[in-house]
């Protein structure tokens, strides 16, 4: 397909993944106010169009994947040419519109990856493992392509995100307790965590962006607080207005534990794994994105909105 041509504008910036966690939290901040102008892309025709209607800072097109045919078709003909890209879809989607982002012109494109990708990399469970292993391979994708495009490219890793009441993470942690009252822990649960504000990680990726002094590196995006995985549980139940309160299991009965939750599938993806990592460290430092451009999270403290 031919390349999409229209004026070149470096404060335009398309976002990829914009209607998942990361991308809301970064179009909330847009409409707070900025310099950029964005171009969001979905295959939601219909929320699309409310999404115009409601935030006059984004400019949304509707996506068609056509027959046969894995790159995305634009509906729309009045695209101009997006050399800056924010890529919040789950990365090993990101192959998907490699096409697309050439016929725009794209020259840089920041993309989300995970930590999880060195965390379960060893995991006993072999769905986590394979989440490794397609991580790794998606980096590995689109460093391989970027190079070959002549295209500049940073991944950046987060750590365990929460935030909005819309993570796989402490939002299901919190209903967990809402429905049981408790949490089983495996051990003392003392191993050290840095759980990081999707709001910070869109943040770290619109700074990632601007600082066109850095290209082609990879940086961890963690939380400002380091602190045991029994106290993050801990404060989860203390945020819903309730006492902490844990059962504590040894591995075998854990496994049991999980069997049960299994019958919901809310918690399907509720696993041993998870026990096994509770007294393990798990820390990413972020020093260097700090230093190379300016990234500063916030602490643990989760506000209303941060939960379901």
């Amino acid at each position: 397909m031919g390349r999409v041509v229209g004026n070149v504008d470096s404060q335009v910036t398309g976002v990829l993944g914009a209607t998942g966690l990361i991308g809301r939290c970064f179009l909330r901040n847009v409409s707070d106010g900025g310099d950029r102008r964005i171009v969001a892309f979905t295959r939601q025709k219909k929320h699309a169009h409310e999404k115009s209607d409601n935030n006059c800072a984004v400019r949304w097109r509707t996506l068609n994947l056509s027959d046969g045919c894995q790159e995305p078709v634009l509906r729309d003909d009045d695209i101009q040419t997006i050399e800056h890209w924010l890529c919040f879809t789950p990365i090993w989607v990101l192959p998907d519109y490699f096409s697309m982002l050439v016929r725009f012109g794209a020259r840089r494109v920041v993309a989300i990856s995970s930590t999880s990708r060195l965390t379960k990399a060893s995991s006993s469970d072999m769905s986590e493992r394979l989440l490794a292993r397609r991580l790794i391979e998606a980096e590995n994708k689109l460093i391989d392509w970027a190079g070959k495009s002549n295209i500049e490219w940073v991944i950046l890793r987060p750590t365990l995100i929460y935030g909005c009441g819309a993570d796989k993470n402490i939002s299901e942690v919190s209903r967990l307790i809402d429905r049981f009252g408790m949490l089983p822990v495996f051990g003392k649960a003392q191993g050290l965590r840095q759980p990081v504000h999707a709001s910070d990680v869109a943040e770290a990726c619109r700074l990632a962006l601007s600082a066109s002094a850095i290209r082609n590196k990879f940086y961890n995006i963690s939380g400002a607080e380091i602190l045991p995985y029994r106290e993050m549980l801990s404060r989860v139940f203390i945020a819903m207005g309730r006492q902490p309160k844990f059962v504590r299991l040894p591995l075998a009965a854990f496994r049991i534990v999980v069997c049960f939750l299994h019958i919901f599938p809310r918690f399907s993806g509720v696993t041993v794994a998870i026990a096994e990592r509770m007294n393990r460290n798990m820390i990413f430092t972020h020093k260097d994105a700090s230093h190379d451009f300016g990234y500063s999270p916030r602490a643990f403290v989760l506000e209303p909105e941060d939960l379901p």
